[in-house]
């Protein structure tokens, strides 16, 4: 598989990596999620090179992810809004947080606390089965081929799963 065809692969996670899958990408979309919306901001925050900002910024845009609103006419500057596309890469960034929070937190304990609006409690970001609620684990979960799945890869898919 090659880095530069990822988004053409018959494989939502492949196609995704394609979109938000390097480091900084990633940064940028925790500081979308964190209210940081100007060039300025992202760049102080992340201390990131002008050209890489400026190259993930347009990608994300180009992706449909963020959209580019002018907030100042001169000179020209504008602000990166998450679009519902890019809203929906919330569950994602959570989940990265999750392990981060439980797996990479040292003795001070979690860099920051989540706080359900709705309630007012804090909360561990948990993924659930849209079906019945229950809190899913790997191990609980079967995986079915798709009707977007190449049929060429339908025979490879069901040779792994009859070898384990």
């Amino acid at each position: 598989m090659k880095w530069g065809a990822l988004e053409d692969e018959a494989c939502s996670l492949a196609r995704t990596i394609a979109v938000i899958g390097d480091r900084w990408t990633l940064l940028i979309l925790r500081e979308c999620f964190l209210r940081t919306r100007r060039f300025e901001a992202f760049q102080s925050s992340l201390q990131i090179t002008r050209h890489l900002l400026s190259e993930r910024l347009k990608k994300l845009v180009r992706f449909g992810i963020l959209r580019r609103v002018p907030y100042q006419d001169s000179p020209k500057r504008y602000e990166y809004i998450l679009t519902q596309k890019g809203l929906d890469l919330y569950p994602i960034i959570m989940a990265m947080v999750r392990w981060g929070d439980i797996h990479m937190a040292d003795e001070r304990g979690r860099p920051l606390l989540h706080e359900h609006k709705k309630c007012g409690k804090l909360f561990d970001p948990v993924m659930v089965c849209s079906e019945c609620g229950e809190v899913l684990a790997a191990k609980e979960v079967h995986v079915h081929p798709g009707p977007g799945r190449p049929v060429s890869a339908l025979a490879t898919a069901h040779q792994h799963r009859s070898d384990e």
